[in-house]
């Protein structure tokens, strides 16, 4: 992808105020985790290991360079698409940050055709399979992240799925243990997220901190404030193009700064385990869901719209 990118990525933050080239500075010189493996795509015993001791691994290789440049070019086109709707660059997930997902009306880009050829992908489908132990697995939704030039500051750490607590604070969570005995922390991995890269993610152009072998704790996640700086250096990078990185997303994880010169894209699919389910909302419509492969329809079986409901889809910037 092109490392060019327009003034108004910068409009807060100017490249050259001092506070954001030491930051550079610091981040070149020790942003990453120290020993991240890298794994090639048949080496599938080693991905489930480190996948269940850290609660993610990375898998180099995975696309094509065909696919790379599809999944690049739908990334700015439904990210060019939120921006337009946001002057100021407040984003929904922090200044400069934005959630595919949550920028959607369908809580998804199941309906763009560059998240749903990612469905189709064998060495995907194989190392999930084995992570959760079985082929019944389901699609929740398409979905990722992005951030502009100009993110320079940390998204906190956060869980991407809790117990549920109530209709209001938990809307889209299950998992409920009324004698309070056990956590869905407690379980074996409910969900994962396989994130797909379309370019290099660098030290500076805003790597996703994973915080290793958190996914069981019942530890509170720290505040920003109070966050050691280790934590905010344990970020997944260097890592190539066409890699994917596979999270339970009960583990600690949070956006870091991008002070690179362009917008950094992590589109992803998320999967529930065969024996987990919460409430979801549709992301295809049924006429594009039979246009689908076979093997996609079964993934994306409880994703679909009723064939004579019309979905409607589209950017929003209220984060959802």
């Amino acid at each position: 992808m092109s490392e060019e990118t327009g003034p108004v990525d910068w409009s807060e933050r100017q490249k050259n105020d001092p506070k954001v080239i030491e930051l550079q500075q610091h981040l070149q010189a020790n942003n990453g985790l120290k020993g991240l493996e890298i794994l090639e795509a048949n080496n599938i015993e080693r991905a489930v290991a480190l996948f269940r001791r850290d609660g993610f691994v990375v898998v180099g290789g995975i696309l094509t360079d065909e696919q790379i440049a599809m999944l690049a070019t739908g990334c700015k086109e439904v990210g060019d698409e939120i921006v337009a709707l946001d002057d100021n660059l407040k984003g929904n997930r922090g200044s400069h940050r934005y959630s595919f997902g949550g920028s959607s009306l369908t809580r998804s880009q199941l309906h763009h055709p560059a998240w749903q050829m990612l469905l189709d992908i064998p060495e995907v489908t194989r190392l999930v399979t084995a992570m959760f132990g079985s082929p019944e697995y389901s699609l929740r939704a398409a979905s990722g992240d992005f951030c502009l030039p100009g993110a320079v500051d940390y998204q906190p750490l956060h869980s991407d799925v809790n117990d549920w607590f109530d209709a209001t604070r938990s809307p889209f969570s299950a998992y409920h243990d009324p004698f309070g005995s056990s956590s869905i922390r407690d379980l074996p991995c409910p969900y994962i997220c396989v994130n797909f890269l379309p370019q290099d993610v660098t030290a500076l152009n805003g790597p996703t901190r994973q915080i290793s072998g958190t996914q069981n704790s019942r530890v509170p996640i720290p505040r920003l404030e109070n966050e050691p700086e280790w934590m905010r250096l344990s970020t997944v990078c260097p890592a190539p193009a066409g890699a994917i990185m596979i999270r339970d997303v009960r583990a600690w994880h949070g956006g870091t700064p991008n002070v690179s010169n362009a917008t950094r894209y992590i589109p992803n699919l998320e999967f529930y385990a065969p024996w987990f389910r919460e409430p979801m909302v549709p992301g295809i419509s049924y006429q594009a869901y039979k246009k689908l492969s076979e093997h996609a329809q079964k993934l994306v079986r409880f994703c679909v719209a009723d064939s004579g409901d019309e979905l409607l889809t589209g950017p929003t910037l209220r984060a959802r």
